[in-house]
């Protein structure tokens, strides 16, 4: 696997469309700090560290009111054949700030409210709305 935080939106994207209200992911710092993102902007419920005998996984657990995924849609920006940056007063709005753009900056993953608001620049990970 070559990009593994877009199989990681991809494996959300198809949990939602099927209806699952789980997905299991495997574990890496880098995502469970972008899962601790979504969980902190109400766009996932839950996020666990589950042991296993070789690998260790993250359960994320899907946020759906009424019959309706909390999100809309997920998109890889940057990707490993083409890198995207920002500045940091210039970060990305996505869809007129009813979504989060998340950046990796040198202090840590953040959205891209908090990137401006520090006028911190960095890679654009991904948009969810």
């Amino acid at each position: 696997m070559t990009d593994p935080i877009s199989d990681m939106l991809t494996r959300i994207r198809n949990a939602q469309m099927i209806g699952h209200s789980k997905v299991i992911i495997p574990f890496s710092r880098f995502k469970l700090a972008l899962a601790e993102i979504l969980k902190q902007e109400n766009y996932i419920d839950e996020v666990k560290t589950k042991k296993g005998a070789k690998f260790d996984n993250l359960e994320v657990t899907l946020k759906c009111s009424d019959g309706i995924n909390e999100i809309e849609g997920l998109e890889r920006v940057s990707k490993p054949g083409q890198r995207i940056y920002s500045e940091g007063k210039k970060a990305p709005r996505v869809k007129q700030g009813h979504g989060i753009a998340v950046i990796s900056t040198s202090q840590g993953l953040m959205t891209d409210r908090e990137a401006r608001k520090k006028g911190i620049g960095g890679e654009v990970v991904c948009r969810i709305w």
